[in-house]
């Protein structure tokens, strides 16, 4: 699976972006997909995550009732919506797949289990 993650940018505080990550292959539907970021100076962290069918979708504390996750099928495509964006929301944001497996509804945010990365999209939250 070759993953590319679009969308980034620079934002004021309070703005909104979408971010795409766009995957190849016929198997998309078998992989579970999440979002992670880093910001300069920091750990790459978790951020969200969605099963194989989209029924299930886990976010950081730091971006709940803000970022929505989801994904279409049919475009083998996933989606991070970011409202409310805040300065510390700056990084460098990445999508990852992992092929399915029941460990994901326990262990969506290790960093570790995703088989796959796409590169980054730097988004810029101004103040």
């Amino acid at each position: 699976v070759q993953l590319q993650a679009s969308g980034g940018g620079l934002v004021q505080a309070g703005g909104s972006l979408r971010l795409s990550c766009s995957a190849s292959g016929r198997t998309f539907s078998s992989y579970s997909m999440g979002w992670f970021r880093q910001a300069p100076g920091n750990e790459r962290e978790f951020v969200a995550a969605v099963s194989t069918g989209g029924g299930a979708t886990y976010y950081a504390d730091s971006v709940k009732g803000r970022f929505t996750i989801s994904r279409d099928a049919a475009k083998n495509t996933v989606y991070l919506q970011m409202n409310s964006l805040k300065p510390e929301d700056t990084a460098v944001y990445s999508c990852a797949a992992w092929a399915w497996s029941r460990r994901f509804f326990s262990a969506y945010s290790r960093q570790s289990e995703y088989e796959y990365w796409g590169q980054g999209t730097l988004v810029t939250v101004s103040s």
